[in-house]
């Protein structure tokens, strides 16, 4: 099953996302450079040896889009629209190699008043690494149907 409702979105709710994903090298190669991102720390391994990081550090945005990523299935599959993305810090460095996790904790939700079929949701999503250390947290919220199965049911998901 892909996603879930409104109505199974208790504030409180926590949420483990499984399985981990370890980062590669192709990973941050190729999404840091589909980025437009060309600071030399995520790319070029002569340079990044020669800073405080001593290797190449993950960009962050491939970071936020693999911890992003680890988290629809289970809660925003079936969402018709993500409304925003607030609060991203990045508070530990992401390496290749490392093993990132995500949870997610529901903090709000609404009906929406535009979209009678439709409710609002307010989750927290942090992101680990493979020795439990943070590496970045963020508020996200999205639009998800009020009768899941119906979409469920109109669509074979």
């Amino acid at each position: 099953m892909v996603g879930l409702g409104y109505h199974d979105f208790p504030e409180g709710l926590v949420i483990e996302h499984r399985p981990g994903r370890t980062i590669t090298e192709t990973d941050n190669t190729l999404i840091t450079a589909l980025s437009g991102n060309t600071a030399p720390i995520h790319l070029d391994a002569h340079y990044a040896a020669h800073t405080t990081r001593r290797r190449i550090l993950v960009c962050s945005g491939v970071t936020l889009a693999f911890v992003g990523g680890m988290t629809v299935r289970s809660t925003s599959g079936l969402t018709l629209a993500n409304l925003g993305l607030d609060d991203v810090k990045f508070e530990n460095p992401v390496f290749v190699g490392d093993t990132l996790y995500a949870e997610t904790e529901i903090t709000g939700r609404r009906l929406s008043k535009s979209r009678p079929d439709n409710g609002i949701v307010t989750c927290r999503t942090t992101g680990l690494n493979q020795d439990g250390v943070r590496v970045v947290e963020f508020t996200r919220t999205f639009l998800v149907p009020t009768d899941p199965d119906a979409v469920r049911d109109a669509t074979n998901y």
